[in-house]
């Protein structure tokens, strides 16, 4: 197949980018010609709330020459690249769709791929539908987007059933999020320790990725609270909202001892230190659908404490990789933090993980990705000729 695959890649950074360059690569593998496309501007600078959308040094980016050809804040722009791509003629317009900012941009170039002659089939990845904070205008953007796709890969149950409530008839494949494998190898856990400042006895939980409200990091906090005194909290993790009553908490709680504070983008170089110094991962999401940060927790063979909300237990429940909380509150998070230390699973938790890596690779979704297209075809196929 002929794949214009438009979305993040490099120069910009962060996890959307690392499954693109992942993605590209298998379908590459698999002898598809896939044309890498990215945005000219990804955000307004008003509208990121981190410090920089592009790789730093330090990062391990995969090099992957795309061409810019869209700005998501100019709508001329949309049009343009929809003709540069319609000029490439693809049997594919592949992107992946993460919140309903994208909505607008990423829908009306396959909006105007649909309406061309060409056949190309437009097939999205969702992470998300519904987005975990929502805003006004949201759903018609939503809705618009996803009536200008053809199909979709979906990697929650939580996602498929968002879609389904859209669009009952969509055409849709579920494959789980693929690790990333990029990371490298896990470090000895007392030398990781000691390069964060950890107490090398404790028992150390780690809240890794980008913080945000949903994510329910103060949840984690007043909960380390709860704990004896040699559990220790690591926090790694750029802010996308103010960290100050975060840090008032800790204060607050008397808690500066026990907390490792690292508000900062996480560079790819310093990621398997993190990992490695932890015994377990900690998601206390209020809302999710599935996560990317169980995938590098996998990588590192390192099980995960998880609320029981959104894709997670699918993700971790599923395959007694962890434990779960039942709801997203401080006696269900104490609970399930001092089941996991206590049941003497930990070690089989870990080796579960190697249960989830058979099946969540990157040739394991490009293969679905071909599968999807089968299928949308078939559809396509049965509206024109019922």
């Amino acid at each position: 197949m002929k794949i214009a695959y438009l979305s993040t890649f490099y120069p910009y950074r962060g996890g959307i980018a690392q499954f693109n360059a992942a993605l590209y690569g298998a379908l590459q593998n698999r002898g598809h010609k896939v044309t890498p496309y990215t945005f000219f501007r990804q955000y307004p600078e008003l509208l990121f709330p981190g410090k920089s959308q592009m790789v730093q040094p330090g990062d391990n980016a995969e090099v992957i020459e795309s061409v810019k050809i869209l700005d998501t804040a100019n709508p001329i722009s949309f049009i343009r690249a929809a003709n540069k791509i319609k000029a490439g003629k693809p049997d594919v317009y592949l992107t992946k769709f993460w919140m309903p900012y994208f909505a607008p941009s990423l829908g009306k170039v396959a909006k105007s791929l649909k309406q061309s002659d060409l056949g190309c089939l437009n097939i999205s990845i969702l992470d998300n539908v519904i987005p975990h904070e929502k805003r006004t205008g949201d759903m018609a953007f939503i809705k618009y987007f996803i009536k200008n796709n053809d199909a979709f890969i979906v990697m929650s149950t939580k996602v498929k059933e968002d879609l389904l409530k859209i669009d009952p008839n969509a055409v849709f494949e579920y494959h789980v999020h693929p690790l990333y494998d990029h990371f490298g190898d896990k470090l000895d856990k007392a030398e990781a320790r000691k390069k964060l400042g950890v107490p090398e006895h404790s028992k150390t939980l780690l809240f890794f990725g980008f913080i945000r409200k949903y994510k329910g990091l103060d949840l984690l906090i007043r909960t380390l609270y709860d704990l004896p005194d040699d559990y220790h909290l690591v926090i790694a993790g750029e802010t996308y909202e103010d960290f100050e009553p975060y840090q008032k908490m800790i204060n607050d709680l008397r808690l500066q001892d026990r907390v490792s504070l690292n508000i900062r983008y996480i560079n790819d170089e310093e990621v398997p230190t993190f990992f490695s110094a932890a015994d377990a991962c900690v998601l206390p999401y209020r809302s999710a659908t599935q996560s990317g940060i169980v995938g590098i927790s996998y990588h590192f063979d390192l099980p995960l404490i998880a609320t029981k909300v959104g894709g997670l237990e699918e993700m971790i429940g599923n395959y007694q990789t962890g434990i779960m909380a039942e709801h997203a509150d401080r006696e269900s998070l104490k609970a399930a933090i001092l089941k996991y230390f206590n049941s003497g699973k930990i070690q089989e938790y870990s080796q579960n993980i190697g249960k989830y890596k058979e099946i969540a690779s990157w040739e394991s979704l490009a293969g679905a990705v071909e599968k999807l297209y089968d299928r949308a075809l078939q559809a396509k196929a049965n509206k024109m000729y019922p």
